[in-house]
């Protein structure tokens, strides 16, 4: 079972991030801004949401990624973590599925290491979408006679 974890309503700008935006200011504000902007970009099909509160990037309904700011550092977070490739080690979290990325204002990181993990988590999610796609197609054949 692929085991996708699906919201309705996505949408391709939700007014409600920017609200979340506004309200989280300061040095953890900026972080969770920027790198929300960063799964925004990763293709044109990306869709977002605000679930249990935080802004969430989606291909179509299926979650790939979330930003969360707490009181001293910024969760760069992964529903499909645990099952990408993390080279530089930076993925933290023991959950059977979800992964995450603690950053503080006062910590150095490897930016790049995350920019490809973002890329990562949005590819191997937009393959996934795609497979079940594939997966329902074959189930439900086509009604057409074939020439």
């Amino acid at each position: 079972m692929n085991q996708l974890l699906r919201f309705s309503g996505s949408v391709q700008r939700d007014p409600g991030i920017e609200t979340w935006m506004k309200a989280h200011t300061g040095d953890l504000g900026v972080i969770a801004q920027h790198w929300f902007e960063v799964m925004r970009k990763c293709g044109g099909d990306v869709r977002e949401l605000l679930h249990d509160g935080h802004p969430t990037a989606c291909i179509a309904d299926a979650a790939f990624g979330y930003v969360n700011a707490f009181k001293a550092h910024v969760n760069v977070g992964f529903f499909r973590g645990a099952e990408i490739a993390d080279p530089e080690g930076l993925l933290e979290g023991t959950g059977k599925f979800m992964r995450h990325v603690k950053l503080r204002p006062d910590r150095d990181f490897n930016a790049t290491a995350l920019r490809k993990l973002i890329d990562t988590a949005y590819t191997d999610m937009k393959e996934r979408v795609q497979a079940e796609s594939q997966r329902a197609r074959s189930c439900y054949p086509s009604n057409e006679k074939q020439a």
